[in-house]
């Protein structure tokens, strides 16, 4: 054979190997594009989403709860205090009910949640959608002093102090209270507590420090109040056998973040089942409403902790994590 005929066939053998391994590696791209199809929706599948556009809006076809305001005699303020209760959609005197304690932040009051968070407004929706329980929300004042007002100097000494004096107002006066006048079920199983920012706080120190009491702890970015994790949950293993549901949550570029953090690194690192749930936002209430919105739906249900990994952020616009 020639030179020119050689190069010729050697042309020929080499164009072709080049077109085996463009159809081997179409084929895999193939393959792995099914793949990918087959794959993304069965992980999309077993995330918890974000509360969805609407959740917070008014919807005048469905079923409503309703709002009003309570007095109570408090023995530790030595004082009558006001709350705010939400009865659900179709409250019957004849059923007994779980109970929510949703507390306010520093600048805020028993009627903070509802003029920034519509919590009667989430929470009708959910019961449209058959998302929650049915319970009772008790929005009480957590400034627990005779002018428990949120004017003038709110970072005043004896107005932060007040906010660790309402645990005996809340264990010893309102608890009562609501169990005497309203049908609710009064075991530990049933009463659950949560908070943003300074309620935050307080739900954590409350109920952690209380679980003969609470079985449900939110806190909805946490504000500096909150103990030291050591201090928090000193025995952890009781911790996981009395906790139903702990749930952490913050924005991701929230100046309080640290707080959070260590409280969950330490649960963490104790093995103490529980929810961090870290999403793009700041200070404020549209992290609080998402906070409300997914916590509430976990409440007073069988619990599956391997469910809680699926509690993952997965919109757009997270910025990198503030760090410790």
């Amino acid at each position: 054979m020639n030179n020119a005929k050689y190069r010729k066939v050697f042309s020929v053998v080499y164009i072709l190997n080049i077109a085996i391994k463009i159809s081997r590696m179409k084929q895999l791209l193939l393959a792995l594009s099914f793949f990918g199809l087959l794959a993304a929706p069965a992980f999309s599948q077993n995330i918890i989403t974000q509360a969805p556009a609407g959740f917070d809006s008014l919807h005048a076809d469905i079923l409503h709860g309703k709002i009003d305001t309570i007095s109570y005699t408090s023995g530790t303020v030595g004082t009558q205090r006001r709350a705010l209760i939400y009865t659900p959609p179709g409250f019957s005197p004849g059923k007994k009910y779980p109970v929510l304690y949703l507390l306010h932040g520093i600048g805020g009051d028993e009627k903070e949640w509802l003029n920034g968070g519509k919590p009667q407004i989430i929470l009708d929706n959910l019961y449209a959608d058959r998302k929650i329980e049915p319970m009772i929300v008790v929005m009480p004042n957590g400034r627990a002093m005779k002018d428990d007002r949120a004017t003038g100097n709110i970072m005043a000494p004896d107005k932060v102090a007040a906010f660790a004096t309402f645990e005996k107002d809340l264990l010893n006066d309102l608890i009562p209270f609501i169990e005497k006048k309203y049908p609710v079920l009064s075991d530990r199983e049933h009463r659950a507590i949560a908070g943003l920012s300074m309620g935050g706080g307080q739900a954590l120190n409350f109920g952690l420090g209380n679980l003969d009491k609470f079985a449900w702890v939110g806190g909805f970015s946490s504000a500096p109040n909150t103990k030291m994790p050591e201090e928090l949950v000193p025995d952890p293993e009781a911790a996981k056998k009395k906790l139903k549901v702990l749930w952490i949550s913050c924005g991701a570029s929230d100046r309080l973040i640290t707080f959070s953090k260590r409280t969950h690194d330490y649960l963490e690192e104790k093995g103490v089942p529980h929810i961090y749930y870290i999403e793009p936002g700041v200070h404020d209430f549209k992290v609080w409403k998402n906070g409300l919105y997914m916590f509430s739906q976990l409440l007073f249900k069988p619990v599956n902790t391997s469910d809680f990994s699926r509690y993952i952020y997965t919109g757009e616009g997270m910025p990198p994590i503030s760090p410790k």
